[in-house]
């Protein structure tokens, strides 16, 4: 079931959020329960048989995590970290087995000449993000962070349908205490508010721009998997536009699962902060799945030594830790490329912040046109790193780019899977009725250049929000967010009409369009 699709709004939404309420006006603990029962559902809608490997991930972790805190302190802490070593291990062998076994066993028969594989394994979907969630549970748990062992609040915890299929990568501290307020139970007419504005803006940016946008990008990509000569236009037009796909498919997803938790009023942690506004690679992953970033750094980085035995092993440390968060995206060698090269940006970019100190810079001073220059560096250097995490295939990869470095000539002439991309948008016809004489190419250059507009100047959900950020952000104050308070300065009545018309724009582009999976999805 998809947030962008009628039968959850229409069905699945109203009557898990009014059971939710009712039940919690007599029994929070049968309302929690009730949410967590939804959130299964929401879940076997899909693939009903995934539910049972949920269910049996949730009770086993849940037991495991009984039996470190009743070892104590025997034998220095032994059956604890023996516990926790087994829950670890056991939890990313069945990610291993459903995510990776074919992967591993394809390259390794590929480099041996043999031709291993295993029967075509069904990837349960969510399985990356609640694993995840288990392990720095677990990790709390052993270092005595974990207060609550309810199970009821545990499995919803873990099955909290907004986060469940595509994060936020949540923290038990962060969430449990919610769980058990009472306050969480009772309807708010705030929450239900401020929960439709932030869907709504989020459903907008899917429906309407993340899926228009993919037109662009999907068959350029297509392309060149299939072995065609990508242009210059052609292949700076499907990176820029996959890269604006993934940002507001992205951005409309964290809008739409932080709104839809509010409603029930629960707050989940800030997963995206406007990351193409970032300055340089370090500021980009401040800003860019934040969650996912912070586990990556908390449960991998430090624990390898960080940043603590020098520069040379940190630089080590940060290469494979992105090798592994990119692995952790996807079961492909484009995805283990995408990873190292953000690795490697990230060693340059420290690198030559520490030049910099040695030449008695202020790091904590920049001059306008010198934001401005880092931002396009870091802009152009995410969207071709895209182009790996996108293409189907290392080759595939290399055609675009070769593209994209004009090896294959600049001649300025849209590819006629262009001309036919743009006939089923709305864009020439109306064009063509007004009597406009539109090129695609033209078509192409005035959507990318408003997209880079909104994407670098325009202001981002929370901002928009102003003084209810602290309802989007309550736990995490690592990245500077702008609190401008846009939709304070005009009339609430109007603020509202206009989120009504983003709604129901939303709505006639669920109606001619099937409705599409969020990126994120297949991780």
């Amino acid at each position: 079931m998809l947030f962008n699709s009628f039968e959850f709004l229409l069905f699945f939404l109203p009557v898990t959020l009014v059971g939710f309420f009712v039940l919690g006006r007599f029994q929070p603990r049968v309302a929690a329960a009730w949410l967590t029962l939804a959130s299964l559902f929401f879940y076997g809608w899909w693939n009903p048989l995934s539910v049972p490997l949920l269910v049996a991930s949730i009770l086993f972790n849940y037991i495991v995590a009984r039996y470190i805190v009743s070892g104590g302190d025997d034998l220095n802490g032994r059956r604890r970290k023996a516990g926790l070593a087994c829950a670890i291990a056991a939890n990313l062998l069945l990610l291993g087995y459903f995510k990776y076994a074919n992967f591993f066993l394809t390259s390794a028969g590929s480099v041996l000449g043999a031709n291993w594989r295993m029967a075509d394994i069904i990837l349960p979907l969510g399985i990356s993000f609640f694993t995840f969630t288990q392990i720095s549970f677990l990790v709390d748990t052993y270092q005595g962070k974990a207060r609550e062992y309810d199970l009821v609040h545990y499995g919803l915890f873990v099955t909290y349908f907004p986060h469940l299929i595509a994060g936020p990568v949540l923290h038990h501290q962060q969430m449990m205490p919610q769980f058990a307020r009472p306050a969480t139970y009772r309807l708010a007419g705030e929450n239900i508010a401020m929960g439709l504005t932030i869907f709504s803006l989020g459903l907008f940016k899917k429906v309407m721009i993340a899926d228009t946008v993919a037109m662009f990008s999907t068959p350029v990509f297509d392309a060149a998997a299939g072995g065609a000569t990508i242009g210059f236009v052609a292949a700076w037009g499907g990176a820029l536009a996959y890269a604006f796909q993934i940002y507001f498919d992205f951005s409309g997803y964290s809008d739409m699962a932080i709104g839809l938790s509010r409603m029930f009023g629960i707050a989940l942690p800030l997963n995206f902060n406007s990351p193409y506004k970032a300055v340089n690679i370090i500021d980009f992953w401040r800003r860019w799945h934040m969650t996912l970033s912070r586990f990556l750094r908390d449960y991998l980085y430090v624990p390898l030594g960080g940043n603590r035995r020098g520069a040379a092993r940190r630089h080590v440390n940060l290469i494979a830790t992105m090798l592994l968060g990119g692995l952790w995206h996807g079961a492909a060698w484009t995805f283990v490329i995408w990873g190292g090269l953000h690795g490697m940006y990230l060693v340059v970019n420290y690198a030559w912040q520490a030049l910099r100190r040695r030449l008695g810079h202020d790091l904590t001073r920049s001059t306008w046109p010198g934001r401005h220059a880092g931002r396009l560096v870091t802009f152009t250097a995410v969207v071709a790193a895209w182009v790996f995490f996108r293409a189907t295939s290392f080759e595939a990869a290399v055609r675009i780019l070769k593209g994209m470095a004009g090896a294959n000539g600049f001649r300025l002439e849209a590819p006629p899977y262009y001309v036919e991309t743009l006939q089923h948008t709305v864009l020439v016809p109306v064009a063509i009725d007004l009597g406009w004489e539109l090129k695609p190419l033209a078509v192409l250059a005035g959507l990318l250049v408003v997209l880079l507009m909104l994407v670098w100047w325009a202001p981002n959900t929370q901002e928009l929000m102003g003084r209810f950020s602290d309802a989007l952000d309550p736990y995490e104050r690592e990245t500077s967010v702008t609190r401008a308070g846009w939709l304070e300065r005009f009339p609430p009545r109007l603020v509202a009409a206009v989120v009504g018309v983003i709604f129901a724009i939303s709505l006639l582009g669920l109606v001619t369009e099937v409705p599409s999976e969020f990126i994120y999805f297949q991780f």
